[in-house]
């Protein structure tokens, strides 16, 4: 039965981040791994041309929980990275998980990403 179905390619529109201020996460994330802003119509803030795309959007909720879904960022300096999203303003987040491999950690609104050695780096 899947056979019948017509393939098409997939690809990533936006990995959507719930937020209270999308306009000042966005920024953040900004910061940390570049890209252009734009605000669309409705206020959601797009953040294109960095590593993934990523689409703020306002919820009148707070997170209470870990993410179901999470960003894995991979740096050729991991120590450099890791400082740069702790100065500007990231939480390590060493109760969700602790390696040596990679670090939790929270952007200002809680949301837990990591940041990943290079492959085939030596601890």
């Amino acid at each position: 039965m899947c056979d019948e179905i017509p393939q098409h390619p997939i690809e990533i529109a936006w990995l959507c981040v719930d937020c209270s201020d999308p306009e000042t996460l966005a920024t953040w994330w900004q910061g940390l791994v570049g890209g252009e802003l734009s605000v669309d119509g409705d206020g959601d803030v797009h953040l294109d041309g960095g590593p993934l795309p990523l689409l703020f959007l306002a919820v009148p909720d707070q997170k209470r929980l870990k993410n179901r879904l999470h960003v894995d960022l991979r740096v050729d300096d991991f120590e450099a990275a890791v400082a740069k999203a702790l100065g500007l303003g990231a939480q390590a987040a060493d109760d969700v998980f602790v390696s040596e491999w990679w670090r939790v950690l929270r952007d200002p609104e809680g949301n837990e990403f990591c940041i990943i050695r290079p492959k085939n780096q030596a601890v």
